[in-house]
């Protein structure tokens, strides 16, 4: 009695024990599962922005060229990027900036951005293109001058870039970001929100520059990366019921093996081999 009442508390505890570890993996799948559901619906929702863009740009790409000043007369949003438009008037020469550590079509190098005072008196920012950056170089501490007197620039129209301060304020007559509200100051005279993106200029320029290359209309690895994360989430659940599963298997053959024990005992046959089973017990089993 004694015996089976000891085992029947060494057993409640166990289960108890049991009962404690799958509660706490269960907590930890299930956060673990909201956590990788999450990240699935965020590669969801990147996909659908990228698909978004893609059409802007694809619309933009197919409508014809527009007068600056009928899109950039606002604050840019991000269906304003990528139309083609048009500006006249004067390059703003001694108001140049390199944008260093830019990258283009796989390539690396810089950038010059230069004011252009337009023929309506308003000042916008032109991003005259990209230079590769050859190995082993620096910088330049000279920029190409651009065409002098009245010129004609056609371009992509495109949205302020965000970061940190540092990166879009001048220093050294360079900045790594083209800000037009941050660079107001510097250039002396209010500016047109965005700037443009350079494709062509008339007169031509000189300065071996190359147009900052579209966007690829492709919609990334978005759908895939989602659906890897839904397949941890499959996993984990999967596991879970694994491990659960496992242990319940486990507790009920320590419980047939015990109920086995406890029968032989009241037989008085220890079977031999049994954790119960004594020297007498075996010597009378050689015997």
């Amino acid at each position: 009695m004694g015996g089976s009442a000891s085992g029947m508390g060494r057993s409640g505890a166990s289960g108890g024990r049991t009962w404690l570890r799958w509660l706490l993996l269960i907590v930890f799948v299930v956060g673990l599962a909201f956590t990788f559901v999450r990240l699935g619906e965020w590669q969801l929702d990147r996909l659908d922005q990228r698909r978004h863009r893609n059409d802007v740009i694809a619309r933009h790409e197919a409508s014809p060229v527009v007068d600056y000043a009928t899109i950039m007369n606002r604050p840019l949003g991000e269906d304003d990027q990528w139309q083609r438009v048009r500006a006249t008037g004067t390059f703003v020469t001694d108001r140049q900036l390199i944008v260093r550590y830019r990258s283009n079509d796989g390539k690396t190098g810089w950038e010059v951005v230069t004011p252009l005072r337009t023929t309506d008196g308003r000042t916008v920012l032109i991003d005259r293109g990209f230079v590769e950056r050859q190995p082993g170089t620096d910088f330049p501490t000279v920029l190409p001058e651009p065409p002098a007197g009245e010129v004609t620039v056609v371009g992509h129209v495109r949205r302020n870039e965000q970061g940190d301060e540092k990166a879009t304020t001048p220093q050294q007559g360079s900045i790594r970001l083209i800000n037009s509200d941050a660079l107001a100051t510097w250039v002396g005279t209010p500016l047109v929100n965005g700037y443009i993106g350079l494709l062509e200029v008339t007169p031509p320029q000189t300065g071996g520059f190359q147009p900052v290359a579209v966007p690829a209309l492709d919609e990334g690895p978005h759908l895939s990366y989602a659906l890897q994360w839904f397949a941890f989430t499959v996993i984990a659940g999967v596991g879970l019921v694994i491990l659960i599963r496992n242990d319940v298997r486990d507790r009920r053959r320590a419980r047939e093996r015990a109920a086995s024990d406890q029968a032989a005992d009241r037989a008085g046959e220890t079977p031999a081999g049994s954790p119960h089973a004594t020297t007498d017990d075996a010597v009378d089993s050689r015997s």
